[in-house]
Parts: C-alpha cells; sequence; structure tokens
C-alpha cells in the first residue's frame, strides 16, 4: 500500500518536507528583524526576501512539485542515496501500488517512469528518506 500520508500533502507541505530534508533551514536575523530561508550552504539567496514570520519563509523553498529541473535535482541527490528504493518508490508514486519483486522490469515500465510528472518524482524522493 502507498504511503498515504505523502499522497495527503499539498505540494507546498512537500516541497517543504524535501527542502528540510536536502538542508534548507529558516532563521531569525534578528529579535528586531524578520525571517529568513538558508539553502542547503546556509547561505540566504538574495532574490528571495526577508520575510515577516517562519511561515513565510518556508514558502520561498524550492518547487520541487512543479519544477521539472528541480525535481530532477531533488531526483538525482535520491538515486546517490539509494537508487534501488528510488525506482521502486517512483513506481509506486506512479502506479498507485508497489511493484512485485518478481516482475521484469520491461519497456513500457520504464518509459512511464522516464516520464513521470515532477510531483510524482517528489513522492517517490520523500518516500525514499528513511
Amino acid at each position: 500500500m502507498i504511503d498515504m500520508s505523502v499522497k495527503d500533502m499539498t505540494d507546498q507541505q512537500l516541497n517543504r518536507k524535501l527542502a528540510e530534508l536536502m538542508g534548507y533551514t529558516v532563521v531569525r536575523k534578528s529579535p528586531n528583524e524578520g525571517w529568513v530561508l538558508l539553502n542547503e550552504s546556509g547561505r540566504k539567496n538574495w532574490y528571495i526576501p526577508v520575510c515577516k514570520d517562519e511561515q513565510e519563509a518556508w514558502e520561498h523553498v524550492p518547487d520541487y512539485c512543479n519544477d521539472t529541473t528541480v525535481s530532477l535535482k531533488i531526483q538525482a541527490k535520491t538515486i546517490e542515496l539509494d537508487r534501488v528504493a528510488y525506482v521502486n518508490n517512483l513506481y509506486e508514486a506512479c502506479y498507485d501500488f508497489k511493484r512485485d519483486e518478481d516482475s521484469v522490469w520491461d519497456e513500457i515500465n520504464i518509459a512511464f517512469l522516464l516520464n513521470a510528472s515532477a510531483r510524482q518524482r517528489a513522492e517517490a524522493a520523500y518516500m525514499t528518506r528513511d
């Protein structure tokens, strides 16, 4: 059975979870200033504004669920961690059920995975986190 919690997440919730896994953080600049999103290198990107609260700052994480380029980056990172689990989770995210371990990877299944949406890649990356 597919991890329903990931299917129930909004894009913004899943984007935040993946950004946290990638090392993004939100910090308060000082008691009198706003909140900033720091990337995986601990730096603030110049184009992201200082925000009035923590929630607003988290809204500026990469859009893993809708941006193909960004979803391919999280896919590459996840493949580095566990390529077998990621591919099986991508299959599950695309088909809504787990692949039978005895099944053969044919061209149709492989082509379908290659055409996975950004959201499906994001779900598979999140499912591979453990």
